[in-house]
């Protein structure tokens, strides 16, 4: 019998706020003195409420969260106020009694996958280790049935696969699997859905609200996903700089945002059908959308039109199997495309689709089983090292995963001044001063350059990445889920950052992404990948005005929230 079942059948006070956090004070030690990194905040979570908190980047959403299940890095404390489970002030409590009530009172799916879970031992084994822990069935099949639950194809056998072996959206799932094993009373989901396509996404929330409409269970969510928030969840908390600045039921607060920071996030979201290209429409004019470019490009005439061809792409792996013997999986079958210079062209599909292996192929970091890639007029299979080393500058990736990707120990500094010093461009101080231009391109303070990543948040990690990426002034940026960690308003600024670079300068997007809203705001083209295949080409219009695929009307239909973004009228039409 699960805990959240013998929580209802012992006779709790349904009337009694499951989580209650009172006039919450958190500070941080650090060299220069303590640093408040949440004041006053206060929220209230009742038996099978799903209530989300959204921010920006570093506005003290995880931080609170952390709080309420006692993992605050060793630095952070509780200053002040209370954070009440079932009516027990925990806000102090010993570290015996919070694992009493992690896992099976208390779960968790943190953000971060590929530093959340262990390298070294196989899924399967890091599910049934949570389920033993808390005195659960954890047999082959208990393991199995868990991770199918969070939307993990071919289960059984994906359970003796290492972390490595998964794509990102995969790891995400495996990490929603082991917080949702125990069947909580409450579970903290901290972007829960951020590394996942839409469809999976719409599995792992449905199974949330199965949760709580039949088992009680409430669901804190921490998203910059608004209209995920506006769909799936009750209430919404919205915070700014460590404090709660509005709160309220859902859709009211996201359609009649009375403070100016909730304004700002939601003039900011992203929907399905861009509000700004909507009603320049309506008004019959061209579109004044700021992702537009506002001058042509200017192409020498002597360069190919494509900059990027790739033709009959296949990929294929050896899977362990049992008994030693391997099984061949096509991760990518065959795939043709071509991206004509100074466009976007976005790769969608969901998680397992074959986008990242593609992206790491035209990177020259994965070779093709078959197939080529000419990029510039040239295949890329036949560079030497020192012409891979000149393509390398020409090409730049932001990858899914910032923590992967970012040297720990490396400083923010170091880490966005090693392409240049790799490169060798510039001295000491014109390198110095790129590095505080380019931070400021991506929002981030220059007080930022002496911190390390694991100091920053996951949105502020994935600035790190995106500015490094840009430090050598490349012509092709490959971006690999490059802004599914941002919240909106810093999601908006990188993606207008990237349509100015890309008019100024002429650049090149390969935009691997699950999220739609962003390909209808970015993308001139889109492919759309279903299980290693091109299902689905064209110009973005086309494709989702008129998708030809019930694949792609599937991954269309399943965007959360997009038609509750619009005002009342809009949405009703």
């Amino acid at each position: 019998m699960s805990s959240a079942v013998q929580f209802w059948e012992q006779g709790s006070d349904l009337e009694r706020p499951l989580l209650e956090i009172k006039d919450l004070a958190i500070n941080f030690r650090t060299s220069h003195g303590d640093v408040n990194a949440v004041r006053n905040a206060h929220l209230t979570i009742m038996p099978g409420e799903t209530v989300a908190i959204v921010g920006e980047s570093g506005s003290g959403k995880s931080t609170t969260a952390l709080a309420a299940i006692g993992l605050l890095p060793t630095n952070g404390r509780v200053a002040g106020g209370q954070i009440l489970f079932d009516g027990e002030d925990i806000s102090n409590a010993s570290e015996k009694r919070m694992i009493e009530l992690r896992g099976s009172h208390i779960g968790m799916v943190p953000q971060d996958p590929m530093s959340n879970l262990n390298p070294v031992w196989k899924i399967g084994f890091q599910v049934r280790e949570t389920l033993k822990a808390n005195g659960l069935p954890s047999g082959p099949d208990d393991v199995a049935e868990v991770l199918s639950q969070a939307g993990l194809p071919d289960a059984a056998r994906r359970a003796k696969q290492y972390p490595h072996e998964f794509s990102g959206g995969m790891r995400q799932r495996a990490l929603i699997a082991i917080g949702l094993s125990c069947q909580p009373r409450l579970l903290i989901a901290d972007e829960p859905t951020s590394a996942l396509d839409v469809t999976v996404q719409r599995q792992i929330l449905d199974h949330l609200d199965t949760m709580t409409t039949e088992l009680g269970t409430a669901v804190l969510l921490i998203t910059h996903d608004l209209g995920l928030a506006a769909e799936r969840a009750d209430k919404v908390v919205v915070m700014y700089r460590g404090q709660v600045v509005e709160a309220g039921p859902s859709l009211e607060l996201l359609r009649n945002p009375r403070h100016p920071y909730t304004q700002r996030l939601v003039s900011s979201a992203p929907s399905l059908a861009s509000r700004r290209i909507q009603v320049a429409k309506e008004q019959g004019v061209e579109s004044t959308d700021l992702l537009a470019p506002t001058e042509p490009v200017v192409v020498e005439e002597a360069l190919p039109e494509d900059v990027l061809k790739v033709e009959d792409l296949t990929k294929v792996f050896k899977l362990r199997g049992a008994l030693g013997r391997s099984t061949d999986f096509t991760a990518v079958d065959n795939v043709s495309f071509s991206v004509k210079r100074g466009t976007t062209t976005a790769i969608v599909g969901e998680s397992g689709s074959g986008k990242s292996t593609v992206a790491q192929m035209v990177l020259n970091l994965l070779a093709p089983t078959s197939g080529k890639i000419v990029f510039d007029g040239v295949d890329t299979s036949t560079l030497n090292s020192r012409q891979l080393f000149a393509f390398r500058r020409r090409v730049q990736p932001i990858f899914q995963d910032p923590y992967g990707s970012l040297d720990p120990m490396y400083n923010i500094f170091r880490t966005i001044e090693e392409p240049l010093r790799t490169h060798k461009v510039g001295n000491k101080a014109s390198r110095e001063k790129k590095v505080r231009e380019l931070l400021d391109q991506v929002a981030l303070p220059q007080s930022a350059m002496q911190r390390y990543p694991n100091e920053l948040s996951g949105g502020q990690r994935q600035r790190v990445a995106i500015a490094r990426a840009l430090a050598l002034d490349p012509e092709v940026i490959i971006c690999d889920e490059a802004v599914s960690a941002l919240d909106v308003l810093v999601q908006a600024q990188v993606l207008n950052l990237l349509a100015d670079l890309q008019s100024n300068l002429g650049l090149t997007y390969l935009f691997i992404t699950h999220d739609l809203a962003v390909v209808r705001q970015i993308a001139d083209h889109v492919c759309v990948m279903e299980k290693g295949k091109l299902v689905e080409t064209g110009s973005t219009d086309d494709v989702f005005d008129s998708p030809r695929q019930d694949y792609t009307k599937a991954l269309l239909n399943a965007i959360p929230g997009a038609h509750l973004m619009l005002p009342p009228e809009v949405a009703t039409a």
